[in-house]
């Protein structure tokens, strides 16, 4: 029978070894892959620490589910099916894991392991860069000295010749035409044309150029990294035969300075796929990746889905009467906590 410290050790294989082993390894501050991330919010800065983060090492383990973010519809998604372990892709940290609360409490309640990756899995395979459409030339998970900021230089595969090839590649690996059908079924089934769903709003496009311009050598870069405008004129300069520009797992919007600069210096600026697909570019990849090394054990992959709806018409009769009421009596103000 598998056990967590089993996971643990399936995952050091997989990032050739990036994992810690104990949290006295943690505590020594010497590991390249425990990392503080901080932006200077007072008080919300997390340790990303690649290993198990709660849990009984010896617990034996039936089932994982792996997902990107730990939230506690992840946490309850897992008590409810059976899971004894999650390999979050994401840093795992209190309250924000775990719905405000301590992340131990939920845990223990529904005796769940909690592990992490991020950027110990980062860099680990070539995928991304294939679903878009290039193979990887050379690349960095630290540009410009900034650890997480990745980037790839590529040259585009066989088949691949223009923008829209890129985007026509992107739609049939993700399998849009699924989400667009999904979101088609839920308008029809609740009435409610004005639904709005994160994988078919989040689809790739063009910034800078036409599906037919041409592509050959392309700089993929991931913006909520850090990447800068000094990143991207450093990364040509270095690169003098890119002629585009590939954003993705992040992207940018319309007058954004990447864009700009992108524009000056003469390059096609494309946008591929969003975070909401990545679960689908890294996270399916170690899922498999577990299923192998785990022999016995049943992986499962936990996909979010995330929809906008006018508030009005979120649920049937009776949840709006109960919402308005609930804001009139007892969320406008005083003047608004009288009975009627």
């Amino acid at each position: 029978m598998a056990k967590v410290a089993d996971i643990v050790n399936a995952m050091s294989v997989i990032t050739g070894g990036r994992t810690v082993s104990s949290m006295e390894e943690v505590k020594r501050g010497d590991h390249p892959f425990v990392i503080l991330k901080s932006s200077g919010i007072y008080g919300k800065e997390v340790l990303e620490i690649p290993g198990l983060i709660y849990g009984d090492p010896h617990k034996e383990v039936k089932k994982i589910a792996v997902c990107m973010t730990m939230t506690e519809l992840v946490i309850e998604l897992a008590g409810a099916t059976g899971v004894d372990a999650v390999v979050a892709h994401h840093p795992i940290a209190d309250a924000a894991s775990c719905g405000g609360v301590t992340l131990k409490n939920y845990l223990d309640l529904y005796d769940v392991a909690g592990l992490e990756c991020h950027e110990a899995f980062h860099g680990l395979h070539p995928g991304i860069p294939y679903l878009h459409g290039h193979k990887v030339l050379k690349g960095s998970i630290s540009y410009g000295g900034v650890h997480g900021n990745i980037m790839f230089v590529g040259r585009a595969l066989p088949g691949i010749a223009t923008l829209g090839d890129i985007l026509d590649r992107l739609d049939g690996f993700m399998a849009l035409d699924q989400d667009r059908a999904l979101l088609a079924e839920e308008r029809l089934v609740r009435g409610i044309e004005e639904i709005r769903e994160t994988s078919v709003e989040t689809r790739g496009f063009i910034h800078l150029g036409e599906r037919e311009s041409r592509v050959e050598n392309i700089l993929h870069i991931f913006p909520h990294t850090g990447f800068s405008p000094e990143n991207l004129r450093q990364a040509v300069a270095e690169n003098p035969g890119v002629d585009t520009v590939l954003a993705s797992i992040s992207r940018v919007y319309a007058g954004h300075a990447l864009i700009e600069t992108a524009r000056e210096l003469g390059l096609n600026f494309l946008v591929g796929n969003c975070h909401v697909m990545e679960i689908l570019e890294n996270g399916l990849p170690l899922a498999h990746a577990l299923a192998e090394l785990l022999e016995g054990v049943e992986v499962v992959l936990f996909r979010d889905r995330v929809t906008s709806t006018p508030v009005h018409r979120v649920g049937n009769d009776a949840m709006q009467v109960y919402a308005r009421e609930m804001a009139a009596k007892h969320l406008l103000g005083k003047h608004a906590l009288s009975e009627t």
